[in-house]
């Protein structure tokens, strides 16, 4: 009996969404042993239960491929820093963010030897990322120029190396193109793809909201922390002045992270008597703000609004209470974000 012909080896950017799920998908059904990769920023978490990354373990399992993992970290925040192509409705540095994406999939692409890359990017899906030019200037700046398959729309597009050396064919590609869901809904099914996730990703620096929190820390802070990233993400956010951030808890569970997240410096605040938030002040000038934070801490507890109520303020391991007044709306809400 004849040997088995050796499956060639591709990999894939895996981020837990249908589109990356059915690139897979497809190039498994032409014959290719297809291992995978999946990338976490500190602010696309994958393991966090929010965005189309939740559970990626579990789809790489259902998919049967094998599954890297990719943290980028610190060189993640450089980047945001200065973002060589720019920032889209957020604070989302698309073209850049892609292209350290692809980076890390061709070192696993050289280490095992596989023939090329694969994503599930649909062709004008994405306004800042998805467009022709973007795809090729994400190909060019990662080099990787003709090693990207983009499956589901490869038929409109370019042919790459895979396809000029005859390891795929055109007629097997897709043509997808834009934001409709009908197709790939309609190739999810007869996959056996079962409980698809929605379009929408998990990376925070796309949501509006979120992206001029985001700003605002990179425009007052020359290199975020992961804590002050970790912050973000949390609470209702004051900017007070140049040097000092106000957070506000919204529940039980942000006002425990509240209190997790603060470091020496910081300032705790929360009504003495009644259910209420957890307040953070960081700052330089923190202490100067502790009258203003303990009104507005008040504002979103239960404490009665015309009489005084007592703040325990924690600075360090000293503790002082304070009796004010809750906080007027028009007050602090031009210092909100």
């Amino acid at each position: 009996m004849a040997e088995e012909k050796e499956k060639k080896k591709v990999v894939a950017l895996l981020s837990g969404g249908l589109d990356s799920q059915l690139a897979v998908r497809m190039m498994q059904e032409q014959g290719f042993d297809v291992s995978a990769v999946a990338i976490k920023t500190p602010f696309c978490d994958f393991d966090c239960g929010r965005g189309c990354g939740f559970e990626i373990r579990e789809r790489a399992d259902d998919l049967n491929v094998n599954l890297k993992t990719v943290y980028l970290g610190d060189e993640y925040i450089e980047m945001l820093k200065h973002p060589k192509h720019g920032i889209g409705a957020g604070f989302n540095p698309c073209v850049d963010c892609r292209t350290m994406m692809f980076d890390a999939a061709k070192k696993h692409m050289e280490e095992i030897g596989a023939e090329f890359i694969i994503s599930g990017e649909v062709l004008g899906q994405r306004p800042m990322s998805q467009h022709e030019p973007a795809l090729h200037l994400i190909e060019k700046e990662s080099n990787l120029k003709g090693k990207i398959v983009r499956p589901l729309s490869a038929g409109l597009l370019p042919a790459t190396d895979a396809e000029k050396d005859g390891l795929i064919k055109r007629e097997n590609l897709g043509m997808i193109r834009g934001r409709t869901r009908r197709t790939q809904m309609q190739m999810a099914k007869e996959y056996g793809i079962e409980n698809p996730p929605n379009a929408g990703g998990g990376c925070l620096l796309t949501e509006p909201q979120f992206g001029i929190k985001a700003k605002d820390l990179f425009d007052h802070v020359e290199t975020p922390s992961i804590n002050e990233i970790d912050l973000l993400k949390i609470g209702r956010h004051f900017r007070l002045d140049e040097e000092t951030k106000f957070v506000v808890g919204r529940n039980k569970d942000e006002n425990e992270m509240i209190k997790a997240l603060a470091l020496p410096g910081d300032i705790l605040l929360e009504a003495r008597d009644y259910v209420g938030p957890v307040s953070i002040l960081r700052g330089k000038n923190a202490k100067s703000h502790i009258q203003f934070a303990s009104a507005v801490t008040l504002r979103y507890s239960d404490a009665p609004e015309t009489e005084h109520s007592i703040v325990s303020v924690k600075n360090g391991d000293s503790i002082q209470e304070i009796s004010s007044e809750c906080a007027k709306e028009q007050s602090y809400i031009k210092f909100r974000m």
